[in-house]
C-alpha cells in the first residue's frame, strides 16, 4: 500500500527552495496525496488538518520513537550513542502514558500561569534593554542581536542558571538542535550533540544538587520540590527535562518571534493594523503561529496498524504529522495563504494539540507577544535589509539562522 499514491512526488523536504518555502510543496501534498509514503526519509507525511489532529489524539500514533529507534541500532552503535539515548528517553516529549502522564502531571508545577506570568516585567526589561541598544543603529541580525537573547536570558534565569554561564547554553543548544530537529549537510551531528548532551546534562546535575540544598524562586527548585503523594521527580528525571526546557525554551520562542517579524514586515498593510491597534497583538502572534509557527511538523511512530485514506500505515513505521500543511488547509481555513491579524477563529495547532501540546506554550506566547509589540511600537522604520535571510535547514522546526533588518 505505500505505493499509492495520485502521481509521483518528489521526496526531498529539504530542498533550499523547501527550506525557504515549505507551504508551496506541502500544499501539492495536502491536495494530492495527503497521507504520502516518502522513500527517501522512510516514513509516512500527513498534511490535511483532520488527520493531524485526529493522530494527535490517536494513542497509536506514539510518542515513544527514542526507544524503538535503540533497538534498530547495531551493537557498536548502542554503545558509542548510549549517553544521547540515556538523556532523551526521560524527556516527557518522547514518553506515551502512563510515563508521560506521570512526568507532565509533576513537571508543569513549574509551569503554571501564575508562574509564567509573574516574568512578564523581566521579559518587558529584557526586551526594551536590547531595543535601546539596537535603536541608534543602520542595520543588524532580528535573530543574533534580539530574537535569540531573548528566550536564552528568560529561560536561563527561570531555571538558576547564573548570569556569568548564560553564553555557555548557545552553543549547547545549537548542538542539540541539529540532533532533534534533523539538520541537514551535518556529518558529524550525532557526536556533537551528545557532546553538548552531556556537558548540559552534566552541568545541570550540578545545579540540581545545588537546589536540592539550598531552594530558590526557580524552575529547578519547582521540579525538586514537585510531588504527588509519595511520587516525586529523580535528579535524572529532572536532568533530562531541564535540557528538553533550556532547548526548546530557546528554539521555538527565537523562532516565533524571528519568523513573526519577518511575516509583518512582508505584510506592510497588516504591520499598519497591528500598529493602529496595539491590543490586536496577541491575535497576531496567534496568526503567525498559523501562517508560519516554529514547529513545522511532529514525529510519532506506530504502535499499531492505521488506516488513514485508503491506505494502509503498518505497525513500526514512522509518521511526520505536518503542522505547517495542516495549518493552511483550506476546509478549515477560509483564504489559508492570507496573513490576517484579525482572524477569527483561529483553530491552529501550531503548538500541538492534546496529551503533548506544547509545555512551554504560554511562555512562548508571553515572549513572542512583548518582543514583537515592542517593536512594532518603538522601532516603527524597521524593514528588511539588504542581505539575504538564512534559513535553518531542520526537518521539524522552522526559524531563521540570519535575518538582516535596517532603519531605514
Amino acid at each position: 500500500m505505500r505505493s499509492q499514491q495520485a502521481a509521483p512526488i518528489d521526496d526531498e523536504v529539504l530542498s533550499p527552495e523547501r527550506i525557504a518555502d515549505p507551504h508551496s510543496y506541502f500544499s501539492v501534498l495536502r491536495e494530492h496525496d495527503p497521507v504520502h509514503w516518502n522513500e527517501k526519509y522512510r516514513a509516512w507525511f500527513i498534511h490535511r488538518y483532520d488527520d493531524v489532529l485526529a493522530a494527535l489524539r490517536d494513542p497509536r500514533f506514539s510518542s515513544e520513537r527514542i526507544g524503538p529507534a535503540y533497538a534498530r541500532l547495531t551493537d557498536e552503535q548502542r554503545v558509542q550513542r548510549q549517553p544521547t539515548y540515556d538523556i532523551l528517553m526521560d524527556w516527557l516529549v518522547f514518553r506515551d502514558p502512563p510515563d508521560h502522564t506521570r512526568l507532565r502531571r509533576l513537571v508543569s508545577r513549574a509551569f503554571t500561569p501564575r508562574a509564567v506570568e509573574a516574568w512578564r516585567g523581566r521579559i518587558a526589561g529584557v526586551v526594551d534593554e536590547l531595543i535601546d541598544d539596537l535603536s541608534g543603529q543602520n542595520q543588524f541580525d532580528l535573530i543574533e542581536d534580539f530574537a535569540y537573547p531573548i528566550p536564552a536570558v528568560v529561560i536561563a534565569e527561570m531555571m538558576g542558571v547564573p548570569p556569568q554561564d548564560r553564553d555557555r547554553f548557545k552553543d549547547w543548544s545549537d548542538d542539540v538542535m541539529i540532533l532533534v530537529f534533523g539538520a541537514r549537510g551535518v556529518g558529524d551531528r550525532r557526536a556533537r550533540a551528545q557532546q553538548g548532551l552531556v556537558e548540559l546534562a552534566s552541568y545541570l546535575g550540578d545545579l540540581v544538587a545545588h537546589y536540592r540544598r539550598r531552594r530558590s524562586d526557580n524552575i529547578i527548585s519547582n521540579l525538586v520540590e514537585a510531588s504527588e503523594g509519595d511520587d516525586s521527580l529523580e535528579d535524572p528525571e529532572i536532568v533530562a527535562n531541564c535540557v528538553l526546557f533550556l532547548f526548546g525554551g530557546h528554539e521555538t520562542t527565537t523562532n516565533l518571534i524571528g519568523n513573526g517579524m519577518r511575516v509583518l514586515l512582508n505584510h506592510p498593510e497588516e504591520l499598519e493594523r497591528l500598529r493602529s491597534a496595539p491590543s490586536s497583538i496577541k491575535p497576531a502572534v496567534e496568526e503567525i503561529l498559523r501562517f508560519d509557527g516554529p514547529s513545522k511538523m511532529e514525529v510519532r511512530t506506530l504502535a499499531e496498524q492505521v488506516e488513514m485514506r485508503g491506505k494502509t500505515l503498518p505497525a513500526g513505521d514512522m509518521v511526520y504529522l505536518v503542522q505547517h500543511a495542516a495549518n493552511r488547509d483550506p476546509e478549515i481555513f477560509d483564504h489559508p495563504d492570507r496573513f490576517d491579524i484579525a482572524r477569527d477563529p483561529n483553530n491552529h495547532i501550531g503548538f500541538g494539540f492534546g496529551l503533548h501540546f506544547c509545555l512551554g506554550a504560554s511562555v512562548a506566547r508571553l515572549e513572542g507577544t512583548i518582543a514583537l509589540e515592542a517593536l512594532v511600537r518603538r522601532l516603527p522604520n524597521l524593514a528588511l535589509g539588504p542581505e539575504p535571510e538564512v534559513w535553518v535547514p531542520t526537518m521539524l522546526s522552522r526559524g531563521l539562522e540570519h535575518l538582516p533588518v535596517s532603519l531605514s
